[in-house]
């Protein structure tokens, strides 16, 4: 790639985060953070069932320390339950509440189905590829940074 095509790849990444920063008005004390999370927890749990605090942290590639930050937040928020087991109280299950699957309906899945009407022109194919060159650039640009 020429330094002049990099440039356009990074403005194009520029407009990535405006385009991020457009999604909708979050309600107070919730972050764009908790809704990721949140989405994280659902998936998790209708693969796994239970979801650990290390599932999520494998998962979005964060160190545990702020990943359990994160889900004490969102505990204090009402949108995650904590659940230890009987055999082994050390052992703790985070599940999503009522009020963190209406903010994931209302907030990814109503969303998401209304935006992918409007971009339904732009081909899976499409999509795969320039998410392939964005976790390119994040790796490449994440060991520069060391």
């Amino acid at each position: 790639m020429t330094s002049d095509k990099i440039k356009e790849v990074m403005d194009a990444c520029y407009m990535a985060k405006r385009v991020r920063d457009m999604l909708p008005s979050l309600p107070g004390g919730v972050t764009s953070s908790h809704i990721h999370y949140l989405d994280t927890i659902r998936q998790l749990e209708s693969m796994k069932g239970k979801v650990k605090v290390s599932d999520i942290s494998d998962v979005l590639g964060l160190p545990r320390p702020s990943v359990t930050k994160t889900i004490k937040d969102m505990e204090n928020l009402g949108f995650v339950k904590k659940m230890t087991t009987k055999e082994d109280g050390r052992i703790v299950f985070i599940q999503l509440s009522d009020s963190g699957k209406s903010l994931i309906d209302k907030y990814v899945d109503e969303y998401f189905t209304s935006l992918s009407k409007d971009l339904s022109d732009i081909t899976d194919e499409k999509a795969d590829i320039m998410i392939e060159v964005l976790e390119k650039m994040y790796a490449v640009m994440s060991k520069r940074k060391v």
